[in-house]
């Protein structure tokens, strides 16, 4: 235990670090941030001034932006201090998954570097936006999830994975998504179970078995999955609306309406979720020029030598679990697929690949686990992660507004038309 809090320390120091060299530039909004700090700012006025600004998402991530600003003052560091901040622990909330999947400190960390690694968390950390906060939570949710996983008694575990869905649903919807896979997950084994359903050559490290949580009830269930993710998630507007029970419901009302409507005009950097795990399309956050061979830039894009070797990566967990049905497997899919998939069942027609953020940092424990299985060597993994930064350094001059750099790097860095 001593070293698994030092090892996460330790982490969380080296990305906070990281992360935070040159967070200040540029010293103007960029991208979306236009949206999120004056909503921040308004929660910072004595009393809320009307109209209220950004309705169209919970409160929580504005809030922790809101802070901020109160204490490092109304400028680039105290908007983007908080994405660093949660960025950071989203790293180590990678290491804890790592460790409840693999057992294993070296792969806990290989799973963690390679996240930092994949451009797209780094990137994210280091703007004023709400997806950091919800992906935050969302991962310290699915640790938990996977801890009590394969426990004879899951409760606490299921309880604080409740908590932080709550909390993930209470800085942007999306955070809904890791959830319902949790649900679905419970439900079968439990339908299952119900049909006493039996594999002939039965596992250990089967992703279902019929003696799996004999004491977690239905209560139980609700509890954990509905009630306690319920309440946080309600109470996150209490700072905003009070205990007034009308206002927190048309809050609701309003963020469901804003969240669905599919009469939005079109974006020059949309993209549909299909493309997302291949690249097709990046954001570019920021593209100033300095002078006349001279840019600062940042783009969400994603490190392609860690996210195109991570599909191959997620088609070996695939096969691993439909012909082995390990656990691992399983597990590591429906957290790839399932904040992936969630969007073709939405009715909004407007989507960004940083959407992808979410799946995509699950794809770091596919890449360790695809790496490590059978006899594979241990040096093969830290090799690849060594690759994997290798990358993440070619793309830091339009990954960090700070560095900037010339025309000709941007067009030998721009692989394909379309990442324009």
């Amino acid at each position: 235990m001593m070293r698994t809090g030092v090892i996460a320390g330790a982490l969380f120091v080296l990305a906070h670090f990281a992360m935070l060299i040159g967070v200040t530039a540029p010293e103007k909004f960029y991208f979306d941030e236009v949206h999120y700090v004056p909503a921040a700012r308004q929660m910072l006025e004595p009393v809320m001034p009307q109209p209220m600004l950004n309705p169209m998402h919970p409160p929580l991530a504005k809030h922790f932006i809101a802070l901020s600003i109160h204490a490092f003052g109304d400028g680039p560091l105290g908007w983007r201090y908080p994405g660093v901040l949660f960025g950071s622990l989203a790293i180590v909330a990678v290491y804890l998954c790592g460790l409840a999947l693999f057992a294993a400190q070296g792969p806990a960390i290989a799973a963690s570097l390679l996240a930092f690694f994949n451009q797209m968390l780094f990137v994210q950390s280091r703007i004023a936006m709400l997806d950091i906060f919800a992906l935050t939570f969302s991962l310290f949710a699915i640790a938990a999830f996977m801890h009590g996983f394969r426990r004879e008694r899951p409760h606490l575990w299921f309880a604080l994975a409740g908590i932080g869905f709550g909390l993930s649903a209470g800085s942007k919807w999306s955070g809904l998504f890791v959830l319902a896979v949790c649900i679905v997950i419970v439900a079968v084994i439990r339908l299952m179970q119900n049909w006493r359903t039996l594999f002939a050559d039965a596992r250990p490290d089967d992703w279902y078995r019929p003696d799996l949580w004999p004491d977690f009830r239905w209560w139980h269930f609700a509890a954990c999955f509905l009630l306690v993710p319920a309440a946080v998630y309600l109470a996150t507007f209490i700072p905003l609306y009070g205990l007034s029970v009308a206002n927190i419901l048309e809050a609701q009302r309003r963020i469901f309406s804003d969240n669905t409507t599919t009469a939005i005009a079109g974006h020059t950097y949309m993209s549909s979720w299909p493309s997302w795990p291949f690249l097709v399309r990046p954001v570019w956050y920021l593209f100033d020029k300095v002078d006349d061979d001279r840019i600062a830039a940042v783009v969400f894009l994603g490190n392609p030598l860690i996210l195109w070797p991570a599909l191959i990566a997620v088609a070996i967990c695939l096969r691993d679990w439909i012909v082995t049905r390990r656990f691992d497997a399983f597990l590591v899919l429906a957290f790839y697929f399932g904040p992936l998939l969630a969007w073709a069942l939405l009715p909004r027609t407007l989507g960004f690949i940083y959407y992808y953020l979410p799946a995509a940092t699950t794809a770091s424990l596919a890449l360790v686990y695809a790496l490590k299985r059978g006899s594979t060597p241990t040096w093969l993994l830290w090799a690849y992660v060594g690759i994997g930064f290798a990358g993440f350094a070619a793309m830091l001059p339009i990954s960090a507004a700070f560095i900037g750099t010339s025309m000709a790097t941007f067009s030998r860095l721009m692989i394909f038309q379309n990442w324009i």
